[in-house]
């Protein structure tokens, strides 16, 4: 019996009646109904979680006015920018409605902003910052899941409130720094100021120092001269003290002899009518001597005078000795200032000097700071802020990348489903052809046979579920027949593998196919990476083909490293080889042993 008429055979068993024909149909769909249905339903979870009832609590009381702030409440601010992106299906209630909500399942999870939210957020710039809290309350009696989803909403909140006060904040500093900056420029232009002021100043007391010193060495000439000056006049005040004392007393002779005329006269009258003279005699004399006494009265007249004004001489040589003295004092005192004021001018001369260096590094530290402090608008501030607050931007570059949820999960519920529908067929199909054993044909026909039967029924299976793949469910495939070859190479190894399992050991051999099926269900690294597998079940990703599957499946469908799918493939072809291998030596033995087992009809008949 040829391989051709065994595989007619078996198909005619499997077609006799109309219920074993739709028992095969229905195993050849089974693929379809798990890989198609369970895809279609996780095709893209996270476009609707806008459809997920979540409840918002917000008890915030706000901040109030203080100065300048105006009052502010960010909870209701988050409250309204929530329900107007509608991430979710938001409903703002009390926290009794919320807890009520959780309990009968009306609310997946509930997000509180407590009391203090406002105040948290605002203590930065008090003595007392603290951190905001967001509350998050989850009922996992009704979805473990909605833990999850509701952590990432919380994310998504926290990053956001974040991301505005740390703007509000930056903008604050930037605002300042900028004012910061425009008082240094003027500190800066100030200090310019200085700094000429003090150059001309340093010059100023250059020659004052200079001019102090020739002051000094005048004031000592002057002194000396004056000195000389008070000895001379007073020397002089001597003089005219003793001329005005002979003078005075020349003026008190003179003084006196006018006054004694009188007497002198009366006298002489006297003695002239004593002489026996007539009186114009006497008349003729005394009128002589009348002249005489008006020479006298007119000599010390003029001797008076003379004598006040050698007084007045005397006088004013005194003050002119005194003054002198004074002056020669004074030009001392002034000789000493003068000395003091040339060492202080030298001094400041001195700090001058330094002012004028300080004053020039001030300067040019101000104007350097200033330069270091970036000149910006209103609008370059706030770009600036949104960037301190936010500084990374998240730039997904996917070399190969799955457009959504379902088509990532695709190539591992592909393989999944393949090999379900293998075991699937098993279950009607027979391994191999007992009138061909019996009839001692060639084992390697009769493995050939037993494995094309249902080899050709695992094609079609893959072959619909890649078309639900690509057109029901619309997933993009970069190489869309790399990614049907591979799966139908996994659906022909997954036959040998199954044919060799059920060849050697029977039901035994296909509980061990859903043994293996489990196994590789944890192990291919469909939904987390295999990397993080305990390390036994490490180990079995490395040898079991359905990781393989997976893998190949991904670089067809995402556009990933081509070279991959070559060991992807030859691993296939490894195990479908030993797998074929294995049943057509199972079949050699049975061609020529018999044992009772061989007779027992199978419980699965």
């Amino acid at each position: 019996m040829k391989v051709p008429h065994m595989i007619a055979a078996e198909l005619r068993r499997l077609t006799s009646t109309r219920l074993s024909t739709l028992a095969l149909l229905a195993l050849v769909i089974v693929p379809i109904l798990y890989g198609g249905l369970y895809l279609w339903a996780n095709q893209d979870p996270y476009a609707k979680l806008s459809d997920i009832p979540v409840a918002l609590v917000v008890e915030d009381t706000g901040v109030p006015a203080d100065g300048d702030t105006a009052a502010r409440n960010i909870g209701d601010e988050v409250a309204t920018e929530l329900l107007k992106r509608g991430d979710f299906d938001w409903h703002r209630v009390s926290d009794q409605a919320a807890q009520r909500g959780l309990e009968d399942n009306r609310y997946d999870f509930a997000i509180i902003l407590p009391a203090d939210f406002s105040a948290a957020l605002t203590s930065v710039s008090g003595d007392d910052p603290r951190q905001a809290e967001i509350i998050l309350e989850t009922y996992d009696a009704n979805s473990y899941l909605a833990s999850t989803i509701g952590s990432q909403a919380v994310e998504r909140i926290r990053s956001t409130v974040a991301q505005e006060v740390g703007q509000e904040a930056a903008s604050t500093l930037l605002d300042s720094i900028s004012t910061i900056r425009g008082k240094i420029v003027e500190a800066g232009e100030g200090a310019a100021e200085l700094a000429t002021g003090t150059v001309e100043l340093a010059d100023g007391t250059v020659r004052l120092v200079e001019g102090a010193a020739s002051a000094v060495t005048g004031a000592a000439e002057l002194e000396s001269g004056s000195a000389t000056l008070a000895d001379g006049a007073a020397r002089v005040a001597g003089g005219n003290a003793e001329v005005a004392a002979a003078a005075d007393r020349v003026a008190g002779v003179v003084n006196q002899l006018t006054a004694d005329l009188p007497a002198a006269r009366a006298a002489i009258t006297a003695d002239l009518l004593a002489l026996g003279l007539d009186h114009p005699t006497i008349d003729a004399v005394l009128t002589r001597l009348d002249a005489v006494g008006a020479g006298i009265r007119a000599g010390d007249q003029r001797v008076q005078e003379v004598v006040g004004q050698i007084d007045e001489l005397a006088s004013g040589s005194r003050e002119v000795a005194d003054g002198a003295v004074r002056l020669r004092d004074g030009l001392a005192t002034l000789q000493s200032g003068l000395g003091t004021l040339s060492d202080g001018a030298g001094t400041l001369r001195d700090g001058a000097a330094s002012l004028s260096s300080g004053s020039a590094t001030l300067r040019d530290a101000l104007q350097s700071g200033a330069a270091e402090i970036p000149d910006s608008s209103a609008d370059l501030r706030q770009s600036q802020a949104r960037t301190i607050a936010d500084p990374i931007k998240l730039e997904t570059d996917g070399v190969a990348q799955a457009a959504n949820y379902g088509a990532g999960l695709a190539p591992f519920f592909g393989a999944l489903a393949g090999w379900i529908g293998i075991y699937a067929l098993f279950l009607i199909v027979k391994p191999i052809s007992r009138r061909a054993v019996a009839a001692l044909h060639s084992p390697v026909r009769i493995t050939l046979a037993g494995w094309l039967t249902p080899g050709m029924f695992g094609l079609i299976q893959m072959s619909l579920l890649f078309l639900v793949l690509m057109f029901a469910l619309d997933f993009p495939m970069v190489y869309p027949l790399g990614t049907l070859g591979i799966m139908m190479l996994a659906s022909l190894t997954y036959t040998a593998i199954i044919l060799a399992l059920n060849v050697w050991w029977g039901e035994v051999g296909q509980f061990l196919g859903l043994v293996l099926m489990v196994l590789q269900l944890v192990t291919a690294g469909g939904t987390f990476p295999w990397q993080t597998l305990p390390g036994p079940l490490a180990v079995l990703h490395n040898l079991l083909p359905m990781s393989y599957v997976v893998d190949g499946m991904r670089q067809f469908m995402y556009g990933g490293d081509l070279s991959r799918t070559i060991t992807d493939a030859t691993v296939l072809l490894c195990w479908l080889v030993a797998g074929f291998l294995f049943t057509a030596i199972a079949v050699t033995r049975k061609t020529r042993y018999r044992t009772l087992g061989d007779l027992e009809p199978s419980i699965l008949a």
